[in-house]
């Protein structure tokens, strides 16, 4: 029976070698915080103090009689909803223009993505300028054309404050789908198209029976990214209204955030980290899975 010689054994291992310093990173930035704070979940701890007692289930049941909680689920569900519609629908439309023959299209591309590379606290702050009920640009200009009435303290009320922050979310969203979707335009073969032609298709029915159809791939992804994305909404909100007035724009994420950071409750906080995090995963493997068939195919 023969033996792996020193040289050949040090070779099996070689690779993880060469792994090890991006396996090092991944499990202490990322596997060790989640298990942590799951662990955490399961107690009173204030994220201060060494000491905390086990509770079990106590913080995950205290979600269901949370009326804050219900507040942000509803708000994270309409957050979700139009933050999907409008950009998804609008980097469709804009994808459809610049794949027809429009000028300067590397131009116009850059400028209707580049909100989506911008810092999200340099967008909020310019859109709370915008919204400022004094001197903000919105109001004054309603008030220069006559329609002062209409002027509002859109981020200071409970009945326009979500929806004032969901429209420079959807300002910012739009160029990745767009993006998305010119490519996979310019994928399309164009004999398709002729052959719709041919046989007397008008440009409606075309885009119904051609060009849908071959973007039912860029559909999937862009629909799941922007899902998962949704539910993780925090900065923005964060930014422009710390989840106020009152509770009005509260989402999952900065109702987590207060507990951990502003009402010392860490053990409730990471329990809302986990549902959270539960629910991205929820969303996200059916499009692992469809990545990975594909790729298998």
């Amino acid at each position: 029976m023969t033996s792996l010689s020193p040289r050949r054994r040090g070779g099996r291992w070689r690779p993880w070698l060469f792994a090890l310093p991006a396996l090092t990173v991944y499990v202490v930035f990322l596997v060790y915080p989640a298990v942590s704070s799951l662990w955490f979940s399961f107690t009173d701890w204030d994220g201060l103090s060494p000491a905390y007692n086990v509770v079990g289930l106590d913080n995950y049941a205290r979600m269901l009689d949370d009326p804050v909680v219900l507040t942000a689920g509803k708000n994270n569900l309409i957050w979700s909803l139009v933050t999907i519609v409008f950009p998804v629908t609008i980097g469709l439309a804009l994808a459809l223009l610049l794949n027809g023959k429009v000028r300067a299209k590397p131009v116009l591309r850059l400028i209707f993505y580049a909100p989506g590379v911008l810092p999200l606290v340099s967008i909020a702050s310019i859109w709370g300028w915008l919204y400022n009920p004094q001197y903000g640009a919105i109001n004054s200009f309603l008030s220069l054309i006559g329609l002062g009435d209409l002027a509002q303290p859109w981020l200071g009320q409970d009945s326009t404050a979500l929806w004032a922050v969901m429209v420079p979310a959807v300002w910012l969203r739009t160029g990745f789908p767009m993006l998305l979707y010119v490519a996979a335009l310019q994928s399309i073969p164009a004999e398709l198209y002729e052959a719709a032609r041919v046989d007397g298709a008008s440009r409606w029915r075309q885009f119904w029976h051609v060009t849908m159809p071959s973007l039912r791939s860029a559909h999937y992804i862009v629909l799941a990214l922007s899902l998962i994305d949704s539910f993780k909404v925090f900065d923005m909100i964060y930014a422009m209204t710390y989840g106020g007035p009152g509770t009005a724009t509260q989402v999952m994420g900065t109702w987590m955030y207060a507990n951990v950071f502003q009402y010392y409750q860490a053990g409730y906080g990471t329990a809302i980290a986990v549902v959270i995090t539960l629910i991205a995963i929820a969303v996200g493997i059916p499009y692992v899975r469809s990545q990975t068939r594909e790729r298998a195919a």
